[in-house]
């Protein structure tokens, strides 16, 4: 096939092989088809690189294209006329939703996108009323590391194994989707396939909070803002990217020290020691809550205080990042009493993952036992009215009637008594 200027490889390999990997699949097959026809209508829409509604329709309908399969269906079932007139008319619809969307014209602008993202995530106060917040947190994250493996803030996730990478339960993380789209945090897509799809962005700006909690300071709203002054002037912050690497290990389990104890180890330099007062400013915690999980994390050799200021231990800081790595967690895990919890999530999960499955096969099965037999097709031209040798009419009663289908007989009037 002749190469078009500005197709992807990615919109090309749809176009020669079709939705290979279901990410188009709909209710039913001309669905799915519409689907994948409305993708290539939006890869042939991008600026500087559009079709004309001759080159996609040549591409769709006069090539032996797999993406174009609808296409041709639709020609056979509705004639070339129409054909052309929705391709055009799908054509000008990916247009206008190319126009009125952002430009992200390379890997790159995505990964700014998410930066910017995550930013956002470290520099605003979460609400921290019992575990909701610690597993909001948890589930963004989680879902901030699939957006940067798929290259943009869209992205597929399943509630069980995006579980397992947050470090919380199922039914946890299905409130904590409900609570994270109703502030804006996610929106939920179209679902293509067995995952469900999602898109992650940047909520508004919350509305300012007038009063404190107890123990905490006047400004409520300003507290959890990310970064705040060391000891020797240098600015300590929040690393989101540490909480994501340790929230699914077993000592940061809830009966261990938890995400609050996570986020307490993300604010924690090898260098540049931070006090409590300067952790609660930074976490939005209440002040009893740091004080508690920072005793345990130095009771567990995960932080070091020294002259009132808390360090992280020096053999923690390597060049793969300033955190203690799996196989001390799991002696804490151990200490703490919540080795193999996880473990045990996962293998609870497959388990209802298999039986899920054995169930959809089962109700197939009742569903083709149960469904009643196709009925024949009812035979309004009764036998002798034609011979069925000549095709000549032998019962001059059904003189003028159109009888070559025999289960839809049409009269064709004058017509048919001249012939």
């Amino acid at each position: 096939m002749e190469q078009r200027p500005g197709l992807s490889r990615r919109a090309k390999a749809l176009l020669l092989h079709g939705d290979r990997a279901g990410r188009y699949e709909g209710r039913n097959g001309a669905e799915g088809g519409y689907r994948m026809t409305m993708a290539l209508a939006v890869a042939c829409s991008q600026p500087g690189r559009e079709w004309t509604p001759a080159q996609f329709h040549e591409a769709l309908v006069l090539r032996p294209t797999a993406g174009g399969s609808w296409a041709r269906a639709v020609r056979r079932l509705q004639g070339e006329a129409y054909l052309e007139t929705k391709l055009g008319e799908m054509l000008a619809k990916a247009r206008r939703f190319v126009g009125e969307s952002e430009a992200i014209t390379c890997r790159a602008d995505a990964l700014v996108q998410l930066a910017e993202i995550r930013a956002a995530v470290e520099s605003r106060p979460w609400e921290w009323a019992g575990t909701a917040g610690g597993t909001d947190l948890k589930n963004v994250l989680a879902r901030l590391s699939r957006a940067q493996r798929s290259g943009g803030p869209e992205h597929e996730a399943s509630v069980r194994p995006l579980a397992e990478e947050a470090g919380c339960s199922r039914s946890g993380l299905e409130d904590s989707n409900d609570r994270l789209v109703k502030r804006g945090w996610l929106v939920q897509l179209p679902r293509t396939g067995a995952s469900g799809r999602w898109l992650i962005r940047i909520p508004p700006e919350p509305a300012p909070v007038e009063c404190a909690r107890p123990g905490q300071e006047a400004a409520a709203g300003a507290r959890g803002a990310g970064t705040v002054p060391t000891a020797h002037g240098e600015v300590a912050r929040f690393d989101s990217r540490v909480v994501a690497e340790v929230m699914r290990e077993d000592a940061f389990h809830l009966w261990a020290h938890g995400a609050s104890g996570a986020r307490i180890l993300a604010c924690l330099d090898p260098v540049e020691g931070v006090d409590v007062a300067g952790l609660v400013r930074v976490l939005g915690l209440h002040r009893t809550t740091v004080g508690r999980r920072l005793a345990a994390l130095v009771e567990d050799g995960l932080a070091v205080v020294a002259d009132g200021l808390v360090y992280l231990p020096r053999e923690f800081a390597s060049a793969a990042g300033a955190r203690p790595g799996a196989e001390r967690l799991a002696e804490v895990a151990r200490a703490r009493g919540t080795s193999g919890l996880g473990e045990r999530r996962r293998v609870r999960h497959a388990r209802e993952r298999e039986m899920y499955r054995r169930w959809v096969v089962e109700r197939e099965l009742r569903a083709e036992q149960n469904r009643r037999p196709d009925r024949p097709p009812l035979v309004l031209v009764p036998e002798g009215v034609v011979d069925p040798a000549t095709g000549e009419l032998v019962d001059e009663r059904w003189r003028g009637w159109d009888t070559s289908d025999p289960c839809r007989p049409v009269w064709r009037g004058d017509e048919g008594q001249a012939a």
